[in-house]
């Protein structure tokens, strides 16, 4: 039998015409080596080409000089941009702080006008020309810019197109130096975008010409986190204003408070008085005053507590119905609802009494709430997330002192005739042990009742409510009252557990008014840093004869805190009381290194 492997062997004539591949030690045919040779070469050619060729850069996404400015911190932020806005004061290319820049169009009427363009229409043949301040600036390519800008407390869209430009200044460079925070004008018309991917545009001004007005030189907060460290926003109002739309609609409201009040007096024939900010006696209120220092008179002055006696004397003098709207200054303590400096309003109008300033004081506030909020009812919400539903409209409630106490303690208290006594003293302090309520020295019987009230009444009042029959001791410009002895016409109105107005017949008997200071003058002696002291000047004038007459005043503050739900002061006040900040910040002209310059002619002040 024949060997099976001799059988597969190729003949040696076939092999003779094989080839060694050296790189595979495969044998082939002549033609499929060549084949295998030609390919190497052309791939070691690549090879070598791609190995002499450039190495090829992989283009960067490009970042606007906003993006990187955006991870900068504040001081380097601040110090960058203010070399950069020196550099443009000194070349006036473009200048920075330019004098004027004419307006034409308030945005919210321009706003309420165009609200009704379609998608892609525009207005060409109007000119719209507006300034405000930039809070968001988009870039789309080199030729396409969109701003969104404030003003007047609204919002608005800049889009500036290449194309569109006109003016002396070409596009990129009208753009290249706004950032956001800058105050710009522009110079455009109005017209509505045409957003492919939605069904509706965005009322815009579509720019020809944006102009640097005053630049920021410091980085707005980020829109996402915004500004809301309380002490700061108190501290820099201006950028609280800038951030916070609710902090502007809060001085809006006041604004509106003070204006509807100076509107209700002023058609009542009221006549608005000023009076003096300074006294040597610090009357008209019970509480402690600031003490500042005359230097040509070399004597010591008291910044008013209220214009009661001056208003007062001026009714004494003839004008029958006075007001005034006015700062008081009270050097006491600092806490959510008191600032030491603040806004009351206190009119006196002659043949009047208590009642009937009870029921102007309802008609003026009821009609106030319903002006500016368009109803009656209101909310609050106390700094402990207690939720208050308030009901402004008149009547409002009426509570006596004295019985609603009895009521509160279980304890019958002497005649009001008798509440100015030692006696009662000790009365008093047993209540307050019994119902353990403290009262910080000195424990007059004034104080000590007070106390009482505080925990017992006005905490009920929640709705406007008038807490009337005070004994006379607690008021001492207050008339007694004409059918109860020892008690006085007066009454307190509360709002959310809080005094808004304080009110009575005043008195105008010159030998009982002496009484009373005198009075007052022993509760000084006491310890009593805020009792009153006798004014003999407005003594002298009852001398002369007050006419009957009804006094009132109320507290501006608390009553805007509570129509725009902020239970601190300090929401309410443009520049509320703050300690001193004792850290070092670097000025714009420290960073650039500008020195103060001698003004020439400027010599010393002298009086007209």
């Amino acid at each position: 039998m024949a060997d099976s492997s001799s059988s597969t062997a190729p003949p040696a004539e076939q092999l003779q015409n094989l080839h060694l591949d050296e790189v595979t030690g495969e044998r082939v045919s002549k033609s499929e080596l060549k084949k295998r040779q030609k390919a190497r070469a052309q791939e070691e050619k690549k090879k070598e080409k791609a190995a002499s060729a450039p190495a090829k850069t992989v283009p960067e996404k490009k970042t606007s000089a906003e993006d990187e400015e955006s991870e900068l911190s504040a001081n380097q932020y601040f110090e960058i941009r203010s070399r950069n806005i020196n550099k443009l004061r000194q070349t006036k290319n473009p200048n920075p702080y330019p004098h004027k820049f004419q307006v034409n169009t308030d945005l919210r009427e321009f706003l309420k006008k165009w609200e009704t363009l379609g998608k892609g229409e525009v207005r060409k043949d109007v000119e719209v020309r507006i300034g405000g301040r930039v809070y968001v600036k988009r870039s789309s390519g080199a030729k396409l810019v969109f701003y969104d800008i404030r003003a007047e407390g609204v919002k608005v869209q800049v889009m500036a197109q290449a194309q569109e430009t006109s003016g002396d200044v070409p596009f990129g460079a009208q753009h290249e130096h706004l950032r956001r925070g800058d105050i710009i004008g522009i110079i455009g018309y109005p017209g509505r975008t045409s957003p492919k991917n939605r069904a509706d545009g965005e009322l815009s001004i579509f720019a020809k010409e944006v102009i640097l007005l005053t630049p920021c030189l410091h980085q707005l907060p980020a829109e996402h986190y915004g500004f809301k460290d309380k002490e700061q926003r108190y501290r820099q109002r201006y950028l609280d204003l800038i951030m916070n739309n609710n902090s502007r609609n809060v001085f809006v409201t006041r604004s509106k408070v003070v204006s509807y009040v100076r509107r209700y007096f002023d058609e009542r024939d009221f006549i608005e008085v000023d009076t003096p900010m300074m006294n040597a006696i610090a009357g008209g209120a019970t509480a402690k005053p600031f003490i500042t220092h005359h230097n040509d008179l070399n004597m010591d002055l008291f910044m008013r507590v209220a214009p009661e006696l001056y208003l007062k004397m001026l009714i004494v003098g003839g004008l029958e119905r006075v007001y005034e709207l006015g700062r008081q200054f009270r050097n006491e303590g600092i806490d959510l609802t008191h600032n030491p400096e603040f806004t009351t309003c206190e009119f006196y109008m002659a043949y009047a009494d208590v009642y009937d300033i009870m029921d102007m004081t309802e008609e003026l506030v009821s009609g106030l709430v319903k002006s500016i909020t368009g109803g009656y009812v209101t909310k609050f919400h106390t700094q402990h997330g207690e939720e208050y539903t308030v009901n402004w409209e008149r009547p409002w409630k009426r509570i006596e002192m004295i019985p609603a106490l009895e009521a509160a303690t279980g304890e019958k208290f002497p005649p009001g005739d008798e509440l100015h006594t030692d006696a009662t003293n000790a009365f008093l302090k047993h209540v307050l042990a019994k119902c353990k309520v403290e009262c910080s020295p000195p424990q007059t019987n004034a104080r000590m009742l007070d106390k009482l009230v505080g925990e017992y009444i006005e905490e009920t009042c929640v709705n406007p409510t008038f807490i009337t029959g005070h004994p006379q001791m607690m008021s001492p410009l207050a008339k007694y009252h004409r059918s109860n002895p020892g008690l006085c016409e007066r009454f307190e109105a509360f709002v959310c557990k809080k005094e808004i107005v304080n009110a009575y017949t005043e008195l105008n008997d010159p030998f009982d008014q002496r009484l009373r200071f005198e009075e007052q003058a022993r509760q000084k002696d006491q310890g009593d840093d805020e009792a009153q002291m006798i004014d003999e000047n407005f003594c002298t004038s009852l001398e002369w004869g007050l006419p009957p007459t009804g006094g009132w005043g109320m507290g501006i503050d608390r009553l805007v805190m509570f129509l725009t739900d902020n239970y601190s002061i300090k929401e309410v006040l443009a520049f509320p009381f703050m300690k001193d900040d004792r850290s070092e910040k670097k000025s714009a002209a420290e960073v650039v290194g500008i020195q103060p310059m001698v003004e020439e002619g400027i010599g010393e002040w002298m009086p007209l």
